[in-house]
Formats: structure tokens, C-alpha cells, sequence
């Protein structure tokens, strides 16, 4: 499954950005997605979860500012970002655990949208 990222981009400091990651094919179901973020030098940080029962948890750095939320008839999750800061600059990924035509859940990278806020 290829997860399509988008929606990174430069921002101001205060201001907002939406990333979406879709897992497109018919027969996939969506267990999870996620958000993760990776600045050059550093590990991969998990920034939003949401499961396919609408169950979420946020990185404490976020908590408050971003807003994971999905529609699992298209198998898009979304990650709205308010109230960013030079901090929250970095290369966001999505991931998601996927169920293929009812074998084991799998765990899928999507490419990298690139984040930049500007101070």
C-alpha cells in the first residue's frame, strides 16, 4: 500500500497547516494512522494516533494545537496543525496499520511532507 502525504509547507509562526494521508485499494481496512515527525539528528517522534475506533493520543507537545480526525469510507486521516511554532518544524510522515484482504496488519510508511514555520 502506498500512503499518499500532503500538505506540508512554509508557515508563519501562529499559523496553520493540514496534512492528509490517504491509504487508497478497496480491500484495505485501516486499523490505525498516524502522524510521526523527524528533524535532521533526531529519532522519529510519534506526533497523533487515531484508531479505527476514533480513539486518539497526541504527543504532549502538540496537545491542544493539532487535531488528528479521519474518514474511514476513503481511508484518509487528516492532521489539522494551529498555533505552530519553529519547534514543529520538521519532515512529517504518515503510517498506518492496514488489514489486506483479511491477513495480519501490516504497517505502511507514506513518503514525508516537509514542515517549515518560519519565526
Amino acid at each position: 500500500v502506498q500512503l499518499q502525504a500532503s500538505g506540508g509547507g512554509l508557515v508563519h509562526v501562529g499559523g496553520s497547516l493540514t496534512l492528509t494521508c490517504a491509504a487508497p485499494g478497496r480491500r484495505n481496512i485501516v486499523r490505525k494512522m498516524a502522524w510521526y515527525r523527524q528533524v535532521p539528528g533526531k529519532q522519529r517522534e510519534m506526533v497523533a494516533t487515531i484508531t479505527w475506533r476514533d480513539s486518539t493520543t497526541y504527543a504532549d507537545s502538540v496537545k491542544g494545537r493539532f487535531a488528528i480526525s479521519r474518514d474511514w469510507r476513503i481511508n484518509t486521516a487528516y492532521l489539522q496543525m494551529n498555533s505552530l511554532e519553529p519547534e514543529d518544524t520538521a519532515v512529517y510522515y504518515c503510517n498506518a496499520e492496514i488489514t489486506i484482504d483479511g491477513k495480519p496488519s501490516q504497517e505502511f510508511w507514506g513518503q514525508g511532507t516537509l514542515v517549515t514555520v518560519s519565526s
